[in-house]
């Protein structure tokens, strides 16, 4: 069975669809990330050729390792789709925990708990179809009465997997609520191959927290991560030093800004981004708004100029 790799640091950056980006990613790579994903991409967009679905393929030297994450709800495509991309990528994950309901209603995401069966068939396939490590991303369950993360997590053990990682809510909360670690623990403890938890993490102090009480390997950081790649580096510092420093939302943008024209990122994405990034400082609320009015990229980057010089 293929190995998870060995990384620098158990912080991984959760996928995103519309946030990780080529540039974003390699951002968060320099910053001490251990780990990039790619934007979940539909695995029947890429058998079929689908323009938008090859860029989302686009790599940076810099993301080593770096894996892909696909979607579907046809196995035959997705198994195809993972023979495309096995040269490109170090890890191919199978996103099973999206609760997103266009994604839900065609039957693939977390529409794939209902089927733990039907998972462990297809990651079966997978892991005969590649050499290249396969993971995959669930949830707690479907909702409270149908709970079944650590069946799910068995499933996949035994199909070949070769790492878990488990969002600690169910598909009817979304983002709602609080992620329960409990179900998370439960899966580490039943499961001998690395998992990896998800939810709710902010900070460094809670990076931690979660790290040690749950006992898993990794955790992916998500929405703790928007606009805030500095997270990345402060857990690092947090986890040998016991301290970290206030990051600068300004310089990380030039140096998002910097990736994301050498990648040619287009300008709706640099102003969305830019959004992201105008934060955790006095005045960032009306910078946001500035921000959403600009028309070009050099309004954003005179915006910009002004915060690092508040900051």
């Amino acid at each position: 069975m293929a190995r998870f790799p060995k990384l620098e640091s158990p912080a991984i950056l959760s996928p995103m669809a519309g946030v990780t980006d080529v540039a974003f990613r390699t951002l968060c790579k320099e910053l001490g990330a251990g780990l990039t994903v790619t934007e979940f991409i539909n695995s029947t967009g890429l058998v079929r050729g689908n323009k938008t679905a090859e860029k989302m393929l686009k790599t940076d030297p810099v993301e080593k390792p770096v894996a892909v994450q696909l979607f579907g709800n046809s196995d035959e495509d997705i198994i195809e789709a993972a023979r495309l991309v096995e040269d490109k990528f170090d890890i191919i994950d199978l996103n099973c925990g999206c609760p997103a309901w266009k994604v839900v209603r065609s039957g693939a995401g977390s529409a794939m708990l209902n089927n733990p069966e039907r998972i462990r068939k297809l990651l079966s396939k997978l892991t005969s179809a590649t050499n290249t490590p396969i993971t995959i991303k669930i949830r707690k369950g479907i909702d409270e009465a149908h709970v079944n993360a650590v069946e799910v997590a068995l499933a996949a053990q035994d199909a070949g997997c070769c790492a878990i990682a488990v969002h600690g809510r169910t598909q009817k909360q979304g983002y709602k609520g609080k992620a329960d670690w409990n179900i998370i623990k439960d899966v580490k403890e039943k499961v001998s191959i690395p998992v990896i938890g998800n939810g709710d993490v902010f900070s460094p102090e809670t990076f931690k927290k979660r790290l040690d009480e749950s006992g898993v390997d990794a955790i992916l950081i998500a929405r703790g991560a928007i606009g805030n790649p500095g997270i990345f580096k402060q857990i690092k510092e947090y986890l040998s030093k016991g301290e970290y420093e206030k990051e600068s939302c300004a310089k990380h943008f030039s140096r998002y800004y910097s990736l994301a024209k050498k990648h040619s990122i287009p300008f709706s994405q640099i102003k969305m981004q830019a959004i992201n990034f105008a934060r955790d400082f006095d005045g960032a609320a009306r910078a946001r708004e500035e921000l959403a009015r600009a028309q070009c990229e050099e309004k954003i980057l005179e915006i910009f100029d002004r915060i690092a010089q508040t900051e």
